[in-house]
């Protein structure tokens, strides 16, 4: 085979190579287009999470841009720069401008993401409002204990030693505080538009508390308490879900939300009261 054979053999496998990509291109789009509609984010059910969607809408596009960019340009390169027997390798200098614009770009696109990412921070984990209301959520393998403090708004101490299974949360039965409160498994319920700060701590391994309508999504991790805070905006009833690998049972571990107005809920607390 000569050099001009050779040549157009290389140009042909430029070609069929720019249409490989445009091919990966063309089925990764078409593949996200048709996954997008039949799975995608749970209906928004709080404040908060309107700010998180906009985020991630964000990133989506940023990146998918940058995707379809990168593969356009890999199948042009492929199909218009093939080897035609009088090539020379190019230097980074002689194409400064190029290399410039191709670092400088992506970087202030990440440095922008990255900084509407702390706004967003800062906002999900402040301090929260005065009027919130309080529950503590204690993951255990594999349910979710919800504690509700006592008309005083403050929960009473607890400790590993008092652990037992009829008392799984080791509340101190030496505090009069503790026997004013309400404690249900896997049973989660809210009031609408009022900001609730939520207590996450576990008992055992690592879990991690998961309400895909509010966006919320916190690690349980033994030892420690995480405080968060979010206002749910629509009434109805939605799920927990262990977001952590954390045994054999981690698929059961599943919890039920329901928010409800002010009266509702009231009246629902006022059922669970002590005789």
């Amino acid at each position: 085979m000569g050099p001009m054979e050779q040549a157009r053999d290389e140009r042909r496998a430029g070609m069929w190579m720019a249409g490989l990509v445009l091919f990966i291109l063309a089925a990764s789009v078409i593949s996200f287009v048709v996954a997008a509609h039949i799975w995608w984010l749970q209906p928004l059910a709080s404040t908060q999470g309107a700010a998180m969607d906009a985020m991630f809408n964000a990133i989506l596009i940023v990146t998918a841009i940058a995707f379809v960019a990168v593969h356009l340009f890999l199948a042009v390169s492929l199909a218009r720069y093939g080897a035609r027997g009088n090539e020379r390798a190019a230097h980074w200098h002689e194409h400064l401008g190029a290399e410039l614009t191709w670092t400088i770009v992506p970087a202030i696109g990440l440095i922008v993401l990255g900084i509407v990412g702390e706004v967003v921070w800062a906002k999900i984990y402040s301090p929260p409002p005065a009027n919130a209301q309080r529950v503590e959520v204690t993951a255990r393998q594999f349910q979710w204990y919800v504690r509700y403090p006592g008309q005083d708004g403050t929960f009473g101490r607890s400790d590993p030693k008092f652990i037992s299974p009829g008392n799984p949360l080791g509340l101190d039965p030496a505090d009069p505080a503790n026997k004013a409160e309400i404690v249900t498994t896997n049973d989660l319920h809210l009031v609408v538009n009022r900001p609730v700060a939520v207590r996450i701590a576990s008992v055992d391994v690592i879990h991690s508390f998961f309400i895909p309508n509010f966006r919320v999504k916190q690690d349980a991790v033994p030892g420690r308490a995480v405080e968060i805070w979010f206002t749910p905006d629509k009434t109805g009833a939605y799920q927990i879900a262990c977001a952590q690998l954390c045994g054999v049972g981690h698929y059961t571990m599943r919890g039920n939300v329901t928010v409800e107005s002010q009266a509702a809920f009231d009246d629902w607390l006022k059922k669970q009261q002590k005789p």
